[in-house]
């Protein structure tokens, strides 16, 4: 028997402070025009110093799991993709799991962290997916998380004004019919130098720069071709048109990214679902956090189509195609 992924429930959560871009205007030579007409960003939100990726993700998880009518008791396994964890280690997941309370037949729920930076939940959905098929799981959990507050040097308007904090998360439930049609996952580590954040733990000690760096120009013209590719790719693979895909959730890095990967798959930004100009760039938890936000404002129904899509620095990249 063939066992599939669909998604059964979202959630998502939000840090209650929000920073605007004229509230960055008192801090770093920038401005509102000048932040929005080349990102699209008016604020995004920042978690509070007690406030870790484990906090989001528990917040969005259990939103996810209302929506999808499962017990935190009924997971049988959770996958949580961040680059910002609580901690070197356990990981986040783990953290998550004990946070939930998720126990399945009175063992430990099988937990643990994908890093494949802002492509991470389209790395962490087609793992779930891939364990569902193997049909030794009824409902997987996928989460991401960020709070990339923690990783930016808040003194270079180039990158601070670009990310903030947050998570989305989805509930996966085993189905006889495929919801999850198919995933396309891509890396190529010859870029790492274009976007990373270079810093390790050595003796105890941070070495190197542990605060994000990129070549803006140069992860634009990667982004948009990847994009465009990985999506075609996606396409193919099911024998579908551009027309048969009712909603593109890309990556929420930048609006001009998002426009120009719209339109080299002739899609207009009426089928896009943007949530970057609220949210910022918040990595692995922008795409679960876009989907949630349109799944619950009734734009994304059920029968419906949905090309979600990541990039990140790795370079990873990747595409899944959902029926929801």
């Amino acid at each position: 028997m063939t066992f599939y992924s669909r998604i059964a429930g979202t959630g998502s959560y939000l840090p209650a402070k929000v920073l605007s871009n004229q509230d960055l205007e008192g801090s770093v030579e920038t401005s509102d025009e000048w932040i929005f007409s080349r990102t699209g960003i008016r604020q995004r939100h920042i978690a509070a110093d007690n406030e870790f990726a484990s906090d989001l993700a528990l917040k969005a998880s259990q939103r996810a799991l209302e929506a999808a009518g499962v017990a935190a008791t009924d997971l049988s396994l959770i996958i949580v993709a961040t680059t910002t964890p609580d901690m070197v280690f356990p990981s986040t997941a783990c953290i998550l799991q004990a946070k939930l309370g998720a126990k399945l037949g009175g063992l430990n729920c099988p937990a643990f962290d994908v890093q494949a930076v802002c492509s991470g939940f389209v790395y962490a959905l087609t793992t779930a997916d891939n364990f569902m098929r193997s049909g030794q799981y009824q409902n997987i959990l996928v989460v991401g998380a960020e709070v990339y507050s923690r990783i930016l040097d808040w003194e270079d308007r180039t990158t601070c004004v670009l990310f903030g904090d947050g998570a989305g998360a989805v509930v996966l439930k085993r189905s006889d019919a495929p919801g999850i049609l198919s995933a396309h996952l891509h890396a190529d580590g010859s870029h790492a130098h274009i976007l990373s954040v270079p810093g390790s733990v050595n003796g105890g000690k941070i070495s190197g720069r542990p605060l994000l760096q990129m070549e803006g120009n140069a992860v634009f013209k990667f982004a948009v071709r990847v994009l465009g590719e990985v999506a075609e790719e996606a396409l193919a693979a099911n024998h579908m048109d551009k027309s048969q895909i009712d909603w593109l959730i890309p990556h929420q890095a930048n609006i001009r990214i998002i426009q120009a990967t719209a339109k080299k798959l002739g899609m207009p930004m009426e089928k896009v679902i943007a949530t970057v100009d609220r949210h910022a760039n918040t990595s692995a938890a922008s795409i679960p956090l876009a989907l949630d936000t349109a799944v619950r404002d009734g734009r994304i129904r059920a029968g419906q189509h949905v090309l979600m899509e990541g990039v990140g620095g790795g370079f990873t990249w990747g595409a899944v195609l959902v029926r929801m």
